[in-house]
């Protein structure tokens, strides 16, 4: 797989997501993303999606990684009233998004956007600290589009799977949190603390046989926390 060398200096990641390409001064500085453009498929079929009937301005744009694609079936559904674009491609990171934003973010012109990601750039061995920069990049490119949408941030969540990473992925989330709580346009909503059992572990039975991907018990918890934190009351 082709790899990109990537920066923590926000200025870095703007113009590598601009550009496509971007250049580490050496190893010990630089970590590494897989490289945006293996989801060109996966962006030139949104496209297509978009050019038979193009998504209505003002709505929620629901992106993110498999969590959020296998979201896709029920999440006009569990998230009502809202009007949602669901635009989830499994595999991605924050990086994705963001190298993606010009494409699949900002000509919705959505006045939410609901994201997950951060739970592939850890497994990809991406720094708590660098997935956090990202989704910096991410903020300050939607701001310079559009300035008054709102992002809501969802937790990265723990999994059976990889339960070896959890306590880089808890870092990323006190980042992101962090972030999000000086900005009153940026939400964190945790949906990681209820996906945790009495022994602190993943709850076995929010999970598929994967251990990775949530069912419908796991996508009911998400559900669950989202509609509370958005104010809109139970389904």
């Amino acid at each position: 797989m082709k790899i990109l060398n990537v920066l923590f200096p926000l200025v870095i990641l703007l113009a590598a997501a601009a550009s496509g390409t971007a250049r580490g001064q050496d190893s010990e500085e630089a970590t590494f993303y897989p490289d945006p453009t293996r989801f060109e498929g996966d962006v030139a079929a949104f496209e297509a999606e978009d050019s038979v009937a193009f998504p209505p301005s003002g709505a929620w744009l629901c992106i993110g990684s498999s969590s959020m694609r296998m979201w896709h079936e029920t999440i006009a559904k569990d998230l009502a009233p809202l009007v949602v674009i669901p635009r989830g491609f499994g595999g991605s990171t924050m990086l994705d998004v963001l190298y993606f934003a010009g494409r699949i973010v900002l000509p919705y012109r959505p006045s939410d956007i609901l994201l997950y990601e951060g739970d592939n750039d850890i497994d990809f061995g991406v720094p708590p600290e660098q997935v956090s920069d990202v989704f910096g990049a991410f903020v300050l490119r939607v701001r310079g589009a559009l300035p008054e949408t709102r992002i809501h941030l969802l937790s990265i969540k723990p999994s059976i799977a990889r339960w070896d990473k959890w306590p880089a992925m808890e870092k990323a989330n006190a980042l992101m949190a962090a972030q999000c709580a000086t900005d009153s346009l940026l939400q964190f909503i945790d949906v990681a603390t209820p996906m945790l059992g009495p022994d602190g572990k993943p709850r076995p039975e929010l999970f598929l046989e994967d251990g990775l991907h949530m069912n419908a018990a796991g996508y009911a918890v998400w559900t669950g926390v989202v509609r509370e934190a958005l104010g809109l009351g139970s389904p």
